[in-house]
């Protein structure tokens, strides 16, 4: 704690901690698609930081960029923890491109659904990726689906440690786990267009009541065989009156 070393400037284009890299650990939460200068400065392509992927993140949504900023500078044995916008999940173009250096190179690890309204001045649901350099689940990602795992307090939705436990379980365990994680075989992430939603590989809870259809069309025939006698019952009344 009395080991910081903070600085004020651009992440992307003037970082500041050159001398200090690689880092063991990072954990960030950048932030959320905001403009860059991308492409518009067509040297950056050649930074160390974002050549590797063959394309910058496009001009209006840095979040990629800032990724491949953490995982340039991420020790071989590192991890980093990165809260992302969820649009870099699923979104087209230049940032498919990266997403698939991500998984091809096999640097994703893991990625989390978190809950909506989690954050300050945030309602939407984010998500944590996970990246390594040198995983122990080769050729392979987890999804895991953590967006029930909150108490409401207050205004915002929180994290409880039982929370943080069960998502830190799930990962540990590196399993499938119905409603709650799949791992996935990055060959399959590929052939899905290299999305990488958590909705897309863990499937969701159904909240509707499983129905019996046979029951269900017993139930309706003795239905339709009671009311077919009760006016077979008031025409009889009928004539007798």
């Amino acid at each position: 704690y009395n080991n910081f070393d903070i600085a004020l400037e651009d992440t992307l284009l003037e970082p500041q901690h050159w001398d200090d890299q690689p880092f063991d650990v990072i954990v960030s939460n950048p932030p959320y698609s905001i403009k860059w200068k991308g492409d518009d400065d067509i040297t950056l392509i050649n930074d160390p930081r974002f050549a590797p992927a063959g394309v910058l993140a496009p001009k209006s949504k840095a979040d990629l960029a800032f990724t491949m900023h953490m995982l340039s500078w991420l020790a071989p044995d590192g991890a980093a923890a990165i809260v992302e916008f969820p649009g870099v999940l699923y979104r087209g173009g230049a940032e498919q491109k990266i997403r698939q250096y991500l998984v091809d190179n096999d640097y994703v690890d893991a990625v989390i659904q978190l809950p909506q309204n989690l954050f300050f001045g945030v309602s939407i649901a984010t998500c944590i990726i996970v990246i390594r350099k040198n995983k122990t689940r080769h050729n392979r990602t987890l999804f895991i689906d953590a967006s029930e795992e909150f108490i409401h307090e207050g205004n915002k939705n929180k994290l409880t440690d039982e929370n943080i436990r069960h998502i830190l379980e799930w990962y540990v365990a590196g399993a499938d786990s119905p409603h709650r994680a799949a791992l996935v075989k990055n060959q399959d992430i590929a052939a899905n267009g290299y999305n990488l939603s958590v909705n897309s590989y863990v499937e969701q809870e159904s909240d509707h009541e499983d129905i019996d259809i046979d029951a269900l069309n017993a139930e309706i025939k003795e239905i339709v065989a009671r009311e077919n006698q009760l006016r077979q019952e008031i025409d009889q009344l009928i004539e007798n009156l």
